[in-house]
């Protein structure tokens, strides 16, 4: 959560996916808005694409990234045009 953080030390089985090892965390009882049915997964900062067969390494940190609010090209592109806008005013 944007407020909390919390680091759960977990040791799993060798084979064990990002997935089970979130669900051996027990996580969701600590924040039960995180929908374990529909989790953005990465390790180390690198988002993982198939979290349910990614087998994890000794040393593996999983993090759990909250949905985004708003879509980073959308923004971008509301910024561009803002900008575009400003400056054919001031030519004008």
């Amino acid at each position: 959560m944007p407020h909390r953080q919390l680091i759960i030390p977990l040791q799993v089985d060798e084979g064990c996916t990002m997935v089970d090892a979130v669900g051996l965390s027990q996580i969701a009882d600590k924040f039960p808005e995180i929908d374990l049915g529909d989790l953005s997964l990465g390790i180390f900062g690198k988002a993982e694409k198939s979290p349910e067969s990614r087998v994890l390494k000794t040393g593996d940190r999983i993090e759990i990234y909250r949905p985004l609010l708003v879509d980073p090209k959308e923004v971008r592109r509301k910024r561009a045009e803002k900008l575009k806008a400003e400056k054919e005013r001031g030519s004008a």
